[in-house]
């Protein structure tokens, strides 16, 4: 059995000990005796790869055995590219923060968390103020109440020395769950600007049904009699 420098290990041509294989290839699969296959591979002057022993019977590849280590190299150095960095972001409040500078802290926490990041956030006692630990515990479920369509918590806040932690990671890596609220507002936004712009149709038609005077009430009968006094 062959080992490549990761330590995965794949058992090639006569380490293949199975009555029958299962060949993959561009044209399909078949199921032919191990033997046959070893045959198959000698001819083609490659090797007999095992790369799936579990199945029944075990699936293999005729390719050379180096060209499919290159190829697993490959497909693990893409795959490890196409994956989202994931980083703690931390956010740090005190235990009196204002409320602008709350909301400050909490829009940058939504964008950590709309990234993929998980967030860190700690409020800060420095002396006497950990008799306020119970306002920072508030301020904590304040601001994971706030970012609930964004983030879940990993760990409710709790009180590490002078510092008091809350844990949280994204619902969904660059998605962030829209609550009902927020999806009846953006309904309301689109009715509201369907109904601008049929208004506005029906304004560019105006001119060919009489111009300002279609628009107003009983326009319609004010420009026939204009229109009748201009006959005669």
């Amino acid at each position: 059995m062959k080992q490549d420098k990761k330590g995965n290990q794949y058992r090639i041509n006569e380490q293949i000990r199975v009555r029958e294989v299962r060949i993959v290839g561009d044209n399909g699969s078949t199921v032919v005796p191990t033997r046959q296959a070893l045959d198959m591979a000698h001819d083609q002057g490659v090797d007999l790869v095992e790369i799936s022993p579990n199945a029944n019977p075990p699936v293999c590849r005729l390719i050379d055995y180096s060209k499919f280590l290159y190829q697993q190299k490959k497909r693990a150095k893409e795959m490890k590219q196409k994956q989202v960095k994931q980083e703690v972001k931390e956010i740090r409040f005190g235990p009196q923060t204002d409320e602008h500078d709350y909301n400050f802290k909490l829009k940058h926490a939504k964008e950590f968390l709309e990234e993929g990041n998980k967030v860190r956030a700690y409020v800060f006692f420095r002396g006497r103020s950990i008799l306020f630990k119970e306002q920072g515990e508030v301020l904590l479920l304040r601001f994971a109440n706030d970012l609930e369509e964004y983030g879940k918590v990993d760990q409710m806040p709790s009180l590490e020395g002078k510092k008091m932690f809350l844990y949280m990671s994204p619902k969904k890596a660059g998605v962030a769950k829209k609550s009902q609220q927020k999806r009846d507002r953006e309904q309301a936004e689109a009715e509201a600007k369907e109904a601008n712009r049929q208004q506005k149709e029906i304004d560019a038609e105006a001119p060919a049904n009489g111009g300002m005077f279609a628009n107003i009430k009983n326009g319609e009968d004010i420009l026939a009699k204009l229109q009748s006094k201009n006959e005669e």
